[in-house]
């Protein structure tokens, strides 16, 4: 336990800049990265507006997305009936003709994930940049990876709705038609990669304390 008394070294204290596009760090009063040409620019609080400004879009697109059709289904040209479904009644409609795994898989990634989500940036963009532990930094790096990595599956309602839409246009028979939530939806889901890839990771290491508690205490 030796080593958590010493200094906690990052990159800014080591008066290095890290590039947000190939990894490479470099000195601070560099301005352009050699490796990839992209601009080095310090992290900065202030670019969390950017972050919190895609969030709330996204979150107010979300809400219509679950309050309007997803999809419209049309039999003998609307003679027998159209049917509506938002995305809870679409799982809820999977759920009473017993596909339980399909319901479970669309009700994760159109409910549970894009709200995890949006709970995680708002989290991440709260506390970036605060005092932190190295155990919770590297918390709130895996939430950030996290963040990251599920972004690509949150599309699957819009996926099936296009899908259905191609292949189920039988003319006068039936036809499936995307419904208003359906933009809606992919809107919401494009503006939180928006406000997660605004977020720069380099702010959660700032907080991080020169020496921890018990280092601190060590030393008095």
């Amino acid at each position: 336990m030796e080593g958590h008394d010493g200094p906690i070294m990052t990159a800014h204290r080591a008066g290095l800049l890290g590039c947000r596009s190939c990894g490479r760090v470099w000195p601070e009063d560099q301005e352009t990265c050699d490796r990839c040409g992209a601009d080095l620019v310090p992290p900065d609080r202030r670019g969390l507006q950017k972050v919190w400004a895609w969030w709330i879009a996204g979150l107010v697109m979300y809400v219509p997305a679950n309050l309007f059709p997803m999809m419209r289904t049309q039999t003998f040209a609307g003679l027998q009936g159209s049917s509506e479904a938002t995305i809870l009644e679409g799982v809820v409609e999977l759920m009473h003709y017993g596909n339980y795994d399909i319901a479970i898989i669309v009700f994760v990634a159109s409910v549970i994930v894009p709200v995890a989500k949006f709970l995680a940036i708002a989290w991440l963009a709260t506390v970036a940049g605060r005092p932190a532990t190295v155990e919770q930094a590297h918390t709130r790096l895996k939430i950030y990876e996290v963040v990251e990595f599920i972004g690509r599956w949150s599309m699957i309602d819009v996926f099936v709705v296009a899908i259905l839409s191609a292949l189920v246009q039988l003319g006068f028979v039936a036809s499936v038609h995307p419904g208003p939530a359906a933009v809606s939806f992919a809107l919401s889901v494009a503006f939180t990669m928006l406000s997660a890839q605004s977020f720069d990771p380099r702010l959660i290491w700032r907080g991080l304390p020169l020496r921890n508690r018990t280092g601190i205490e060590g030393q008095d």
